[in-house]
């Protein structure tokens, strides 16, 4: 019986054993098959920091004068001529204004004309003897008062007729409307925003560069940028002006650097993201790179499967960086030798 019992013990043992082989080596298999080496060296593009596209020429539009909206010409998104309406705002007062005072300037000229056909027969009078020189002078002080308050009342046709034209917003040049915080029947105030406008033809890129960053560059000043969100700008661009801003931030020690975008990009517009691309001297510090397929994305995770010893894959959480060429850039979470599946399904089964 004890033979027996020993018997099949050794029996079930080698079934074990070879169950447990048979998974090893598929095991071994998959993991031939999924490990790839994480490639690692300097950069040839350098350093890069997150910059944002800003407009060069942006201006926010406010009312002169205080009246109801009566029309809206534009809404966001359009883009507009220069001196195109945009907004007009009841001007009724201001028009019966400049009615009132033409009306003024008209019956000022009446007075001014009696006045100098009276001076004129003062003078004829004057020079028969009929009247003495003060009555002349009371003349001739009249038909100048009446002319100074032709002057005045013409001064003050000229101000109503300026102040009519408060009353129609027009565009300043050659835009984009980027905001319109007002509706119609809204109350216009002196000082109140109506609208913002940018010029598209004129963008540039500001990031914030380290002030290490910036002392590693050594003598190179050639710039290249990306948008990611920009389809017209695929890959790197040169940049073609670079202006660093002669002041460093004293929070974060950081100096801005500006970069004027060329005319013939599309689709980019104010707040979009891009990256400057920062050539260090002496080749920079190493990166490393995976193909795109080993990454594994899980919620808010992002990871790739890492073989450890002759232990079974692992996920381990990683961030990335640009991804060109069928690879992306891993910037935190490998290091350099170790092995990542290219195949996160086949290495999740390996137990």
């Amino acid at each position: 019986m004890q033979r027996k019992n020993l018997l099949s013990l050794l029996l079930g043992l080698s079934c074990l054993l070879s169950v447990l082989a048979t998974r090893v080596t598929a095991a071994e298999s998959i993991l031939k098959v999924v490990e790839v080496q994480v490639s690692g060296g300097a950069q040839e593009d350098g350093v890069s920091v997150d910059a944002v596209v800003e407009s060069i020429r942006q201006t926010t539009i406010s009312s002169q004068v205080a009246g109801a909206i009566v029309a809206l010409h534009v809404k966001v998104g359009d883009r507009v001529k220069s001196g195109q309406p945009l907004v007009r705002i009841d001007g009724r007062s201001a028009t019966q204004g400049l009615t009132a005072s033409t009306a003024q300037v008209e019956a000022a000229r009446a007075t001014m004309n009696v006045a100098s056909k009276e001076f004129e027969r003062q003078k004829q009078l004057l020079q028969k003897q009929y009247i003495s020189q003060s009555a002349l002078d009371k003349s001739q002080a009249q038909l100048m008062a009446a002319q100074a308050q032709v002057k005045a009342l013409e001064a003050q046709a000229g101000v109503a007729l300026t102040q009519t034209g408060f009353f129609l917003v027009t565009a300043p040049y050659d835009a984009v409307v980027s905001e319109v915080p007002v509706a119609l029947g809204d109350m216009a105030m002196p000082g109140r925003a109506l609208l913002t406008l940018y010029d598209p033809s004129a963008l540039r890129l500001t990031a914030a560069v380290p002030q290490s960053a910036q002392t590693q560059m050594g003598a190179q000043t050639a710039l290249r940028f990306e948008l990611p969100g920009a389809l017209s700008a695929p890959g790197l661009v040169k940049a073609e002006q670079v202006q660093w801003l002669p002041t460093m931030d004293p929070a974060t020690h950081s100096v801005q650097l500006r970069l004027n975008l060329p005319t013939r990009l599309a689709g980019v517009t104010p707040g979009m993201f891009g990256r400057v691309w920062l050539p260090m001297a002496g080749g920079g510090a190493e990166h490393f790179y995976v193909p795109i397929s080993a990454i594994v994305r899980r919620a808010e995770i992002v990871g790739v499967y890492v073989q450890v010893g002759a232990g079974r894959p692992l996920l381990r959480q990683v961030r990335l960086g640009t991804a060109r060429g069928g690879r992306v850039e891993i910037l935190s979470g490998l290091a350099k030798g170790d092995k990542v599946a290219i195949d996160p399904q086949a290495a999740a089964k390996v137990r």
